[in-house]
């Protein structure tokens, strides 16, 4: 049985009503944005060793629950519940990295590229960290930008989707990734060099 795709608009509509108490709301809710949230962990997930302590249904239901815990959130639309857990998901899995890094950060660390640098092994452990620290700096100096690379590589937000987010164009977004993959690139080689 192959479940359709819920509509952005459905989704937006149960998040509004559960933002305004309907406890009905949120149990439709479960089941349309679950999978999807399922389907981003796989993408960090995919390529990890066989029996890996973290798995893709532990970390998408990690962010579910964190999500749930959101009292405060007047939840706008689709993109903006997963540019939220965009953010959940990179906690949790910076977290884990922190828990099995070296003793000593970097202490035998390969050179990887960001996509690559979302596999959770011990041995990339160290190369997520750096990651974060590493968009922590970018924040700091292009708040955007950051937020480009958090909707895309953490959430898998597609680029129209992190436009409609941020309010850019999706050209912006295009621009944007490429110039904050390049510093992210830059930062991460000289951390590692």
């Amino acid at each position: 049985m192959t479940r359709s795709t819920p509509s952005p608009h459905k989704v937006t509509e149960l998040l509004i009503a559960w933002g305004n108490g309907s406890q009905d709301a949120l149990e439709q809710l479960f089941p349309l944005v679950y999978e999807e949230l399922r389907r981003l962990a796989h993408r960090h997930m995919r390529r990890e060793r066989p029996g890996h302590s973290l798995q893709t249904t532990a970390v998408a239901h990690e962010a579910y629950l964190r999500l749930i815990d959101q009292k405060h959130v007047q939840w706008q639309n689709r993109a903006h519940f997963f540019a939220i857990a965009a953010q959940m998901m990179r906690r949790i899995l910076i977290t884990h990295a922190q828990s099995h890094a070296y003793a000593k950060r970097g202490g035998g660390a390969l050179k990887v590229s960001l996509d690559e640098a979302a596999i959770l092994s011990k041995e990339r452990a160290g190369e997520l960290i750096a990651l974060d620290e590493a968009l922590t700096g970018l924040t700091a100096i292009d708040p955007r930008r950051s937020k480009v690379v958090e909707l895309r590589f953490f959430g898998g937000l597609s680029n129209e989707e992190i436009a409609e987010v941020l309010k850019v164009s999706p050209n912006t977004v295009i621009r944007d990734w490429n110039v904050a993959k390049a510093w992210l690139y830059r930062e991460m080689s000289k951390e590692q060099g």
